[in-house]
C-alpha cells in the first residue's frame, strides 16, 4: 500500500509536504500541491475521507448546478465538455462531485436545501435561471459560489467573450462582402445581451445597416425553433446574404429550412453559427463558427471555486474571461 513516505521520495519534498499537499493546507506553493496530488492519484493513495474532514472541516465534495431547459442532459453538445472540464479539475485537486437539485428523495427541497444535506463546500453553478429565487438564495447563501457567463457582485464569474466572439464573427462575414445580415439570437440571458451589443456594435462601426425584420429571437439549443424561424426570414422576400444562428446545433434546423426553400450553402446563402462544437467540423459544408473553450470554461470554474474554498481570505471576486477563437468552414461565400 502506498503511504505518505512513498509519496514523499517520488516528489523529492518532505513527508510534512504531503500531508500538507493532501490535507488543503495553505503555506505551500500551488505548483508543488499538485505535483504531489498527481503523484499520489498515479501510485494510487487514498486517504481516510472521514479523518480528513474531521481535520479540516471540509468534505472534498462541490456540488454542480446544472438545469438544462432542453433536457439534453450530460449528452447537451456544449455543456457536456464543459462538465467534464469542472470533473477533470475536481479529481485532480482531490474533490468530488454532486449535482445538484431540488429533491431529497421524493421531497421536494429548495437548491441550498439540496447543497446542506449533501455537505458540498461550494457550488458551480453552471446553467440555471438566475433569477429563480431558488438560485437568488444560493447565490446570497454563505456558501462559496462560482457562477459560469453570468456575473453577480461580490462573486467570482467565468464567462465567456461573448462580445469579442460575436465582433470577430461578424468581421469576418462582413469582410467576405456581406452587408445584408440576419441574425436569430438565443433567449434573453447575459449571454444574448452581449453577443447582441457585439452584433450591432460592429455592424455600426463597419457601417452595416441592420434591419429589425431580420433579428429573431428563438432559444439556444433548439433546432427546431430555428427551422420554423429561418422559414419565416426566408419568406420575407428580399432575403438576407449570411444568417447568424445561436449555436451549432441550433444551426441544424436553420439548415434544414435552407435546403426545404432550395436554396444551396454557401452559393445560394451563407450561415454561421456559435460553440464550435464537435458536431461542426463534420458537417458538410463545414460551418464557419465561433469556437468556446468549453473544456477550458469548466476547469477554471472548478479551480477558481476550489481556491475560494480553500483560501477564502485571498479570493479576488473577479470576472475571469476565457477566449474562443473562429473556426473557419465553407458556410460564407465570397460576394
Amino acid at each position: 500500500m502506498t503511504s505518505l513516505k512513498d509519496i514523499a521520495q517520488q516528489c523529492g519534498v518532505s513527508v510534512a509536504t504531503v500531508s500538507k499537499a493532501l490535507n488543503g493546507q495553505l503555506d505551500i506553493g500551488e505548483e508543488t500541491r499538485r505535483k504531489i496530488r498527481l503523484k499520489a492519484e498515479e501510485l494510487g493513495y487514498t486517504t481516510n475521507a472521514a479523518a480528513r474532514a474531521l481535520k479540516t472541516k471540509r468534505t472534498y465534495n462541490i456540488g454542480v448546478l446544472f438545469v438544462d431547459p432542453t433536457h439534453g442532459g450530460l449528452a447537451h453538445e456544449f455543456f457536456s465538455t464543459v462538465l467534464d472540464g469542472i470533473r477533470t479539475e475536481a479529481e485532480q485537486s482531490g474533490y468530488d462531485i454532486t449535482f445538484i437539485n431540488c429533491n431529497i428523495g421524493r421531497r421536494e427541497t429548495s437548491y441550498l436545501q439540496h447543497c446542506l444535506y449533501r455537505g458540498v463546500d461550494g457550488v458551480v453553478i453552471a446553467s440555471a435561471d438566475f433569477k429563480d429565487p431558488m438560485v437568488l438564495e444560493l447565490v446570497n447563501s454563505s456558501l462559496p459560489v462560482v457562477t459560469l457567463d453570468h456575473v453577480f457582485n461580490d462573486h467570482i464569474s467565468v464567462v465567456s467573450d461573448n462580445i469579442r466572439g460575436m465582433e470577430e464573427l461578424v468581421r469576418h462575414v462582413i469582410a467576405k462582402g456581406h452587408r445584408r445580415l440576419a441574425f436569430i439570437h438565443g433567449e434573453k440571458t447575459s449571454v444574448t445581451v452581449n453577443r447582441l451589443a457585439g452584433f450591432h456594435k460592429t455592424c455600426e462601426e463597419l457601417g452595416v445597416p441592420v434591419r429589425d425584420e431580420w433579428i429573431r429571437e428563438s432559444a439556444y439549443h433548439d433546432s427546431k425553433g430555428c427551422y420554423r424561424i429561418t422559414k419565416e426570414i426566408l419568406a420575407l422576400g428580399e432575403r438576407p446574404s449570411c444568417i447568424f444562428f445561436p449555436d451549432d446545433y441550433s444551426f441544424v434546423g436553420g439548415y434544414n429550412a435552407i435546403r426545404e426553400a432550395g436554396l444551396r450553402l454557401p452559393e445560394d446563402i451563407s450561415a454561421v453559427g456559435y460553440d464550435g462544437i464537435p458536431l461542426s467540423r463534420i458537417m458538410s459544408p463545414v460551418l464557419t463558427t465561433w469556437r468556446q473553450d468549453t473544456t477550458g470554461l469548466g476547469r477554471t470554474c472548478a479551480e477558481k471555486l476550489i481556491g475560494l474554498i480553500e483560501r477564502p481570505k485571498t479570493a479576488i471576486f473577479d470576472r475571469v474571461v476565457v477566449k474562443g477563437s473562429l473556426q473557419e468552414g465553407g458556410t460564407v461565400a465570397q460576394l
